[in-house]
């Protein structure tokens, strides 16, 4: 069953022992702060390049508006689901197999889980592309032999802080949003203040490679919006934070609320960090920056003192993210494995509470992304956080899915006919939104995912082995599972072929 007491034993974040009682629960402050923190990483001070590259300031204002609107219904999916299914406790893998059954839990734990690695990595790129400002030529972009040294450093430190457990991670996580939302607050105010509207309207649409403004076009347009799309699936990533952990709120009503304001707060954030470089820069200036790009614009406006402050933030927010998602993530596998569709090993917790296996083969599989990111060809930076997108949205894909199906099937659950209206309209467009970040994934990191969900399929093959012993082999699926199982697998042969011939690593 999925409202079992597994919590008592898988503490997340700010509950030591999940016991029941309400002093060890976390309130909305604390899981506001969480869901916060856990979007606002490190993403948002190389936001300005990262939008300006694909997009000008009408591409990039369409974008946010198709962006907000449709992760809206992405973010009401999770709230309607709080309130509909609290005893879920296990946010978007409960969902899923819920929903769907073993198998495309399974795709969900290990994707959620998997893509949320990149992330981490992505996090180390980014610190050692920061520290390569104080120390230049040392951590060229962020992915050479020293920056994969001290990034494996730094991600073996985190594991021996998760591994102490999360009693006071609440405390820890709402001084760190402050800390980290101070230097972006510095930024906004102070962008705001030299915002140049002539300069902004001057490359509105675009400019051409002789600098004369374009016209609207929808085409291009179309175009930037949609290369813009992996950078703002990115940056929301997180924001099912409080629903992952849900099992340690004071109330449900409290992961609702949590999860609502913090969408809409740092979605503002956003819009004005990538928007107010516009009135000082053009668009194609800063699309040439260097991440991160925050740091380059703060030295150029206002001098040594703002690159200092943004790098210094960017530093501690990537920390304090770093740590929340090594404490999220590897509860993934520890309900899995409750479940029966991860193995067994992965219900291990040490005696501070928190699920060893899990962390030892998050910081494994992180070492070893590590390892392999020292290869990748171009912007590191852009390629890790282009693979947790793509890896992410099947999770919130199946997520808008059940939704639409306990809208269909369930009606009792929902206080009136117009909530379930609501729900089921909330369902259908969050999916058709899910669908559409699909597509401008584009093939070359689709096919890296179908690789990616194909290596993990061993782990799903021996939790069923160690569910049903002595069982033939044949018989550890349906033949419909088989079926599927077998598909996954030839994408994931077609997948592994494109990703080596397709150049994006240089070992190929």
């Amino acid at each position: 069953m999925m409202e079992d007491n597994r919590h008592e034993a898988a503490p997340a974040l700010g509950s030591p022992s999940h016991s029941g009682h309400e002093a060890t629960k976390v309130g909305f402050v604390g899981l506001f702060a969480l869901v916060v923190s856990a979007m606002v990483g490190g993403g948002i001070f190389s936001l300005p390049q990262n939008m300006a590259q694909h997009a000008s300031a009408g591409g990039q204002i369409v974008a946010w508006a198709i962006t907000g609107v449709g992760m809206w219904f992405i973010v009401n999916t999770f709230r309607v689901l709080t309130n509909t299914k609290p005893h879920m406790q296990d946010g978007l893998y409960a969902y899923a197999r819920t929903g769907f059954g073993d198998f495309v839990g399974f795709l969900v734990a290990y994707g959620y889980w998997l893509c949320n690695c990149f992330s981490l990595v992505a996090y180390g790129v980014l610190i050692m592309s920061t520290l390569d400002i104080f120390m230049p030529g040392t951590f060229t972009n962020g992915n050479n032999i020293a920056s994969t040294v001290a990034s494996s450093l730094i991600l073996w430190l985190m594991f021996i802080v998760a591994s102490l457990g999360t009693k006071t991670g609440a405390i820890i996580n709402v001084a760190g949003t402050i800390c980290k939302m101070i230097p972006v607050l510095v930024f906004v105010v102070a962008l705001a203040a030299v915002f140049k509207t002539g300069v902004f309207l001057r490359g509105f649409w675009g400019l051409s490679a002789q600098g004369t403004p374009l016209g609207f076009d929808v085409h291009r347009i179309g175009a930037q919006v949609s290369d813009s799309m992996l950078v703002t699936l990115w940056l929301f990533i997180g924001m099912e934070g409080a629903v992952v952990v849900s099992g340690s709120a004071r109330h449900p009503r409290d992961v609702s609320r949590a999860t609502t304001a913090g969408y809409l707060t740092v979605l503002v954030l956003y819009i004005l960090v990538s928007l107010l470089p516009l009135g000082v820069y053009s668009s194609g200036q800063v699309a040439r920056m260097p991440n991160p790009s925050m740091s380059v614009i703060m030295e150029q406006c206002f001098g040594q003192w703002g690159s200092i402050m943004v790098n210094v933030g960017v530093i501690i927010s990537v920390v304090f993210a770093w740590l929340v998602w090594m404490i999220m993530i590897s509860q993934m596998p520890l309900y899995a494995a409750r479940d029966g569709i991860y193995p067994r090993s992965f219900r291990a917790t040490n005696r501070f509470g928190a699920p060893s296996t899990g962390l030892v083969w998050t910081a494994i599989t992180c070492q070893l992304l590590f390892v392999l990111c020292h290869f990748v060809n171009g912007d590191a930076w852009e390629v890790m956080i282009s693979i947790t997108s793509v890896m992410a949205m099947p999770c919130y894909l199946l997520c808008c899915v059940y939704l639409w199906k306990v809208a269909v099937r369930e009606r009792t659950v929902f206080r009136s006919a117009v909530a379930r209206h609501r729900a089921l309209a909330t369902g259908i467009l969050g999916t058709l939104f899910s669908l559409f970040l699909v597509y401008s994934a584009g093939l070359r990191y689709l096919m890296m995912a179908c690789a990616l969900y194909a290596i993990g399929l061993p782990l799903l093959v021996v939790a069923r082995r160690q569910r049903r012993p002595g069982v033939p082999l044949r018989q550890l699926f349906s033949h419909r599972g088989w079926v599927v199982l077998s598909l996954i697998v030839v994408l994931g042969v077609c997948g592994l072929v494109y990703t080596v011939h397709g150049g994006v690593f240089g070992v190929a």
